[in-house]
């Protein structure tokens, strides 16, 4: 008897290896306030689901936008040893930081507008400077407030991180590039054509970057920045074997995907 094979391929159905629990927070843009609140709840849904390998992971743009970007990545430096790791990958609003704390004042003015004069004044520089300096002065005022250790662990963040079937990434991905081979320009700032981009990526991506008002759940993707710096909305998704659910701050409560 001939043995039909179906031309069918079964969905593919992330999961991470049995002992381990990640949970992926969205962009915080400098509110502190979120953070803390969500590393909480975070906090007492690991405790409901037994013991396990649990890792918490910012997915970039911690920085910016909001009233303190210094109290946040001092935050994540300074880890959280009551039940998890604690990390980051790098957003594009990081990045951008770093270019100007090395010298590179093409897009000062550009970042500066979209959420740098917040974050270099919670490091301690002076609005004056901000408002009226030259772009050099900016600079040099930029690297003397921003302490050396914190420049090099902003520095030392990688673009990207996999556990098992999921990448972590800020923005998101280059459709057809394997995952191994993706610039780090792409994993920053990418955003169209990754999003509307249905293929099998050979993982699920796990991303920030692009705002939606609730998270995006996508049988290749999952997006988890709700604008939280506006919105007052900061979501992590959870992730354990193939289950996968969310939190957020404010009124909503956990939602079982």
């Amino acid at each position: 008897m001939r043995v039909m094979l179906s031309l069918f391929r079964r969905p593919f159905k992330p999961a991470l290896p049995p002992g381990q629990r990640v949970y992926a927070i969205g962009d915080v843009h400098g509110r502190l306030d979120l953070l803390e609140t969500l590393l909480g709840r975070i906090h007492e849904d690991d405790a409901t689901r037994g013991a396990a390998e649990t890792h918490i992971l910012l997915l970039g743009d911690m920085i910016d936008r909001g009233p303190d970007s210094a109290g946040v990545v001092r935050r994540v430096m300074a880890g959280d040893p009551r039940f998890a790791s604690l990390g980051a990958v790098k957003g594009n609003h990081e990045a951008s930081l770093l270019s100007v704390l090395e010298g590179d004042t093409r897009w000062l003015e550009s970042w500066l507008g979209y959420g740098g004069r917040a974050a270099l004044h919670s490091w301690g520089v002076a609005r004056a400077v901000l408002d009226d300096g030259e772009a050099d002065e900016i600079v040099a005022a930029a690297v003397q407030a921003v302490p050396h250790a914190e420049q090099m662990w902003l520095a030392d963040l990688p673009t990207s991180c996999r556990h098992g079937d999921y990448v972590f990434v800020h923005a998101g991905i280059r459709p057809g590039v394997p995952i191994t081979a993706q610039s780090d320009a792409d994993l920053l700032w990418i955003r169209h054509e990754f999003l509307s981009d249905k293929r099998d990526h050979g993982a699920c991506i796990v991303h920030g970057h692009t705002i939606s008002r609730d998270p995006e759940l996508r049988p290749n993707r999952i997006g988890i920045d709700t604008g939280a710096y506006m919105s007052g909305t900061l979501t992590a998704v959870g992730l354990e074997g193939g289950e996968q659910w969310f939190l957020a701050t404010g009124p909503a409560a956990a939602a079982a995907a």
